[in-house]
């Protein structure tokens, strides 16, 4: 009966995630990922809903750090200004690279954000899942290009791509990137 009050108080936090039932699905990730090859700037496409992301102009920024660590610097053009968040990403495994974990302070744990494919040139898609205590998931799931606009087909791909991962992408949304200034 506790983890159904768990789950009655986590309910209200999550509303502007997507959540399902059960645990998290396993999806395959890229094979011989090269983290050096995926560094860098990339825009966002389209995702699944997060509360952290509700502004327009999303981007990532990649880069080594001195001690191996990989800085994560996400912005985005929210409320008129714009709005910068740092975190840290470690590749957990180096036989499964493409399976980073990520985390924007020093008390949050590590979160999964896993490459399921990336070209390293033009597109990457990225997924996250976060189980609660095998009763229900918390989705991620990112369209990442290098240039703010990607062609139909690709967005098309990587649509396709997570569906046949079994992830439900019917609050996958287009992320507006009109308007930006490039830095």
């Amino acid at each position: 009966m506790d983890a159904v009050y768990l789950v009655l108080l986590l309910l209200p936090l999550v509303s502007a995630q997507t959540y399902h039932w059960g645990p998290c699905p396993t999806p395959k990730v890229q094979p011989n990922f090269n983290v050096e090859q995926y560094l860098g700037r990339w825009y966002e496409i389209e995702k699944l809903p997060a509360s952290f992301e509700r502004g327009k102009c999303i981007e990532a920024n990649y880069a080594v750090r001195k001690d191996g660590t990989i800085q994560v610097l996400n912005s985005q053009f929210y409320k008129d200004k714009v709005r910068v968040a740092e975190g840290t990403a470690v590749i957990r495994d180096p036989r499964e690279s493409a399976k980073l974990g990520v985390s924007f302070s020093y008390f949050t744990p590590y979160s999964p954000y896993w490459i399921l494919t990336t070209d390293y040139t033009s597109v990457s898609v990225v997924y996250s899942c976060t189980d609660i205590l095998r009763i229900f998931h918390i989705d991620y799931a990112w369209i990442l290009g290098r240039s703010r606009f990607l062609p139909a087909d690709t967005v098309y791909y990587a649509k396709e791509l997570l569906m046949n991962e079994g992830i439900d992408l019917f609050r996958m949304k287009v992320t507006d990137q009109t308007g930006c200034k490039d830095n």
